[in-house]
């Protein structure tokens, strides 16, 4: 049965996801690091603690230490497929893992390119408290801005995924700022603000997400759907939608496009994570959360909260998903480029950083991801 977090839905299939990310940003500290399935976030094999200090990116004795366990869980994963494909009688070590995995999936099928799937994610808790920290400066506002465009409030929690609050963040596609504004989206979503002082900017950026979010779920229809084009873009996510509809849960288990990746997959799911966090901090830092003080005002020398340089729609309910546009009614917008310089639109070629993983065959350890402090299997030639 679907529960809801406010106005968004828990779907029961996403619960696995749900749960590894917020161990992800609560529960394991950067000095840990998960080894896990890409595919069945249930399935965490080990979660490895880091010989000495932890610092931004691995030193080389940590490298050393991760790049052990996780040839050894390869080792593990590819000894049981061969076996149970060959139908070779199981010793001890191998029932027990068959037997973790069976508590997730079926073992005949998550087991298939299991070795492969093989992931791991540096715990981000340190990270994410100092979000929580820094968020209390600028929550009063961003409520506000989405109150006032008629969006759920919790929409203001998705910095949490975004940029950890960090006001210069910026990404190796050209995003900058705690809403990760490109150039592009920025031209049409911040009244043609595009500058990178105007993207770095939390107001005027925090009004451009609102009238962002509020045209994805428009174009859209559903709260999940809108809030996974943040980073997949809202053409990718159409092209999901033309094929299982409003089904979101057949969309992040069975929709197969090269750039609706990972993260895209599990982007709605640490939305749900960061919510239910942020929204009951005492619950996973019982210890406290030291909360800046809030802007007494919030000033931008950026003019975006007039009228849009596009039409934009108007919601009548986040409840219900908006009517489908009619036949030979035109979009308010079309767009060529991704929006938020992630995954992008489903005709653009892979980043750079995707067309390198598909041309290369070997494992080696290294940071990547958000802010450097998501990390994802790197490959090299």
């Amino acid at each position: 049965m679907t529960r809801y977090l406010g106005v968004f839905p828990r779907y029961p299939t996403l619960e696995p996801q749900v749960a590894f990310w917020r161990k992800v940003y609560a529960e394991w500290s950067r000095s840990q690091v998960a080894l896990h399935d890409d595919r069945y976030l249930g399935l965490v094999y080990e979660v490895v603690d880091l010989p000495g200090e932890a610092g931004g990116g691995f030193t080389p004795s940590q490298k050393v230490r991760l790049q052990e366990r996780f040839d050894y869980w390869k080792y593990r994963l590819r000894t049981l497929e061969d076996k149970l494909a060959s139908r070779v009688p199981l010793d001890a070590a191998d029932q027990q893992l068959a037997r973790r995995i069976a508590e997730q999936a079926d073992v005949r099928t998550a087991i298939r390119g299991a070795a492969e799937r093989l992931r791991y994610q540096r715990g981000l808790r340190e990270r994410f408290k100092r979000g929580l920290e820094i968020s209390g400066r600028y929550d009063e506002h961003f409520r506000r801005i989405f109150r006032n465009a008629g969006l759920p409030e919790e929409l203001a929690f998705l910095p949490h995924v975004e940029s950890s609050f960090q006001a210069n963040a910026r990404s190796s596609a050209g995003a900058v700022g705690i809403w990760q504004f490109t150039a592009g989206a920025a031209k049409i979503f911040m009244n043609g603000q595009d500058s990178v002082a105007a993207r770095l900017d939390p107001i005027a950026s925090a009004h451009g997400a609102a009238r962002y979010l509020s045209h994805a779920y428009g174009k859209l229809g559903s709260w999940p759907l809108a809030v996974t084009s943040y980073n997949h873009g809202i053409g990718g996510m159409q092209k999901a939608k033309s094929t299982y509809g409003h089904n979101f849960e057949r969309i992040v288990q069975d929709y197969d496009h090269p750039l609706f990746g990972f993260a895209s997959r599990n982007y709605y799911a640490e939305f749900l994570a960061a919510v239910e966090i942020a929204s009951d901090p005492d619950r996973f830092f019982p210890e406290g959360v030291n909360y800046e003080s809030p802007l007494d005002h919030a000033p931008s020398p950026f003019r975006v909260a007039g009228d849009p340089p596009v039409p934009l729609p108007r919601l009548r309910s986040h409840k219900a998903p908006a009517k489908p546009l009619k036949a030979g009614q035109t979009p308010y917008v079309r767009f060529s480029k991704p929006l938020h310089g992630k995954a992008g639109h489903t005709h653009l070629a892979a980043s750079p950083r995707q067309a390198a993983k598909a041309r290369t065959t070997r494992p080696a350890i290294a940071a990547a991801g958000r802010s450097g402090e998501k990390l994802r299997l790197a490959r090299s030639r």
